[in-house]
């Protein structure tokens, strides 16, 4: 019976999935944020406003520019001279702690299916590499594109190597994939939750919404696109999100500002 539904490789085929809001409930680089304030990588100041990043980023449903670019900026001052061995085993243990019960079971269900038809499936995310290829071994995957952090001789520098990996990128980045391996793009998938990534959704004969921005859910409609929300209650919540994640914004701003003033006296 297993060996009557084993499928050959489909080597002309892929999918790639987007991970923040698609394959993971919010955002990746927060939630490594918060594992590594946990161990003291860096102050309550500024997982304040991590946080503040992500609830906006949880309720709006939507990626702003200005907040992605900060955020990955400040992930890159975060494990300036810590070392590569340091993030990456670091990393699977935030991983196991703060990330795997946070991916949608629909998505990965998805990712699977393409994998039980011997298609390729690979993740491309702004969030750091590292932990691109953590989430995309701990499902199983084929592999991950992400934004790649300089080092030198295995220690951070603070700096990016080219560009954060977002937007008109991820689209560059799947294109030249799909030349090295061979893939005929009008075959493949592509899965996001953001209008941001319309230009990897449009190269592919089957761009799929996930969790979809207002901006993509009316152009996946228009297109006849397949849409999929794994979120529940999402319109009749959304205002008593808004009210709480302000709430909880505010009380954590106050928090912290006792607790740095405790501190210096």
């Amino acid at each position: 019976m297993e060996a009557a539904l084993d499928l050959p490789p489909d080597p002309s085929a892929a999918a790639f999935f987007d991970v923040d809001n698609t394959v993971m409930q919010g955002a990746s680089i927060f939630h490594l944020a918060r594992g590594l304030h946990r161990r003291k990588f860096f102050t309550t100041r500024d997982i304040v406003g991590a946080a503040w990043k992500q609830a906006y980023f949880r309720v709006v449903g939507v990626e702003d520019p200005e907040h992605v670019a900060e955020a990955r900026t400040s992930a890159l001052g975060f494990i300036a001279g810590h070392t590569v061995a340091e993030l990456e085993e670091l990393g699977e243990e935030i991983f196991d702690e703060g990330m795997a019960h946070r991916i949608w079971p629909g998505t990965r269900a998805l990712a699977q299916l393409h994998l039980d038809q011997g298609q390729r499936v690979w993740l491309v995310t702004a969030a750091p590499i590292e932990i691109a290829q953590i989430i995309a071994r701990r499902l199983g995957l084929t592999g991950a594109m992400g934004t790649v952090a300089e080092h030198v001789d295995g220690v951070y520098t603070g700096h990016l190597v080219g560009d954060m990996l977002h937007g008109p990128a991820k689209a560059v980045a799947v294109r030249a994939i799909a030349e090295r391996e061979g893939l005929d793009l009008s075959r493949c998938s592509a899965y996001s939750d953001s209008a941001n990534d319309l230009p990897m959704l449009s190269l592919v004969g089957d761009p799929v919404a996930i969790n979809p921005d207002a901006r993509l859910r009316a152009h996946a409609r228009e297109q006849g696109w397949r849409i999929r929300d794994y979120r529940t209650g999402r319109k009749a919540a959304r205002a008593g999100l808004v009210v709480g994640a302000a709430a909880g914004a505010v009380s954590g701003s106050i928090a912290a500002g006792v607790a740095l003033r405790r501190r210096r006296g």
